[in-house]
């Protein structure tokens, strides 16, 4: 039963770190495109950063769904169920 907890904290460490790196890189990556794109096109620059924030918008939203499955582990752990119900017959 322990080993199922630690297990799933570990989980969700890594489902929220991973998550909070790639939207982190993936910006980062997108807001210097778009600064080179501005760049060399200025008339473009308002209808480039339009695109650029719905983008900025999706990523944040990858990261917010991340976090929400990471907090169900954490809270409301589906695991420890199953473990339970597996473990019933043998002390019962």
């Amino acid at each position: 039963m322990e080993t199922v907890i630690g297990y799933t904290a570990i989980a969700v460490a890594i489902l929220i770190g991973l998550g909070a790196l790639g939207v982190g890189i993936g910006m980062g990556l997108l807001g210097g495109r778009f600064l080179e794109g501005a760049a060399r096109q200025p008339e473009l620059a308002p209808m480039l950063q339009t695109k650029m924030f719905l983008v900025v918008a999706l990523l944040d939203a990858v990261a917010m769904i991340g976090v929400g499955i990471a907090l169900y582990f954490a809270f409301a752990n589906p695991f420890i169920g199953q473990l339970q119900d597996a473990l019933a017959p043998v002390s019962g």
